[in-house]
């Protein structure tokens, strides 16, 4: 018997419901959610003992999982993620990675120039599929905010803060008024407390997500601050406020995660806000 709940045609759909109700889900329902997101093509090629082998949660999860989503069964909600490959004639994000290791471009090495080779394909193929995923309408709404803040707050904290630290400098060098909210000098909640909503905050942050910019995050949107969130999943703690979210996944066991997209993307917004303002 189906769930009293509405069905997601697109794929799209269907990914920001499971984001949406993540919280609300049992312990192995998230567990479950958090696969689908992560890798959606082992759902829509897998069975269903294949897809909970994978996932580490019973078959029965998968099925209970559907139909918490409104489908009669996996077979119905796996038609949603196989739609997502129909869609697209390019080669997925992980179908890359997969050449490249057949290529023999990602086997162990202790020569130096096989390490420069493997993260030089990462970076790649990251950028690529930045290229592909990143939407003209989300570049333009996050200009927007930006080009209408006092000033711009950027919060980058752990592994994320080369990305928010490189942003702040070149949005000085293109003479914005931008602040680095890094806990130099003084609390980071202190610098914080600053933001206004007629400011903007960018925030930057990866798996695993650093507890700072997870507590700060949402106390800084709940003063209606407008926020652009960088990260790596519709389940990020940066997510749930954020005006716009630009979704950058990581490789398939990286050596480190590149930075080489985050970087791309950044540097694009700094010098799309000062073209917009020509």
């Amino acid at each position: 018997m189906k769930a009293n709940v509405p069905q997601h045609a697109t794929y799209e759909d269907l990914r920001a419901e499971i984001a949406r109700r993540h919280k609300q889900f049992s312990d192995r329902l998230q567990v479950m959610a958090e696969f689908a997101l992560d890798h959606p093509t082992d759902v829509a090629l897998g069975t269903v003992a294949e897809v909970a082998q994978r996932a580490g949660v019973q078959p029965s999860a998968i099925v209970r999982f559907a139909r918490a989503l409104g489908y009669g069964g996996f077979s119905e909600m796996q038609l949603v993620f196989r739609s997502r490959l129909v869609a697209s004639l390019a080669p997925t994000y992980k179908e890359r990675i997969a050449k490249l290791r057949q290529g023999g471009r990602f086997r162990d090495s202790n020569q130096p120039r096989a390490v420069l080779a493997k993260f030089a394909s990462e970076a790649t193929v990251s950028l690529e599929s930045l290229q592909d995923a990143v939407q003209e309408k989300d570049l333009a709404r996050a200009i927007a905010l930006i080009g209408r803040a006092h000033t711009i707050f950027v919060l980058g904290l752990g592994g994320s803060y080369p990305v928010a630290a490189h942003l702040t400098y070149v949005l000085r060098r293109l003479g914005r008024r931008a602040a680095t909210l890094d806990g130099l000098g003084g609390g980071v909640e202190g610098q914080a407390a600053a933001a206004t909503p007629q400011d903007v905050l960018i925030a930057v942050s990866f798996k695993p997500y650093n507890p700072d910019t997870e507590r700060l995050f949402p106390e800084i949107v709940a003063r209606r601050v407008p926020a652009v969130a960088i990260t790596d999943s519709l389940l990020s703690p940066i997510v749930d406020g954020a005006d716009v979210v630009f979704e950058i996944p990581d490789m398939p066991e990286p050596a480190l995660r590149t930075m080489t997209a985050p970087m791309c993307l950044v540097q694009s917004l700094a010098v799309g806000l000062t073209l917009a303002a020509d």
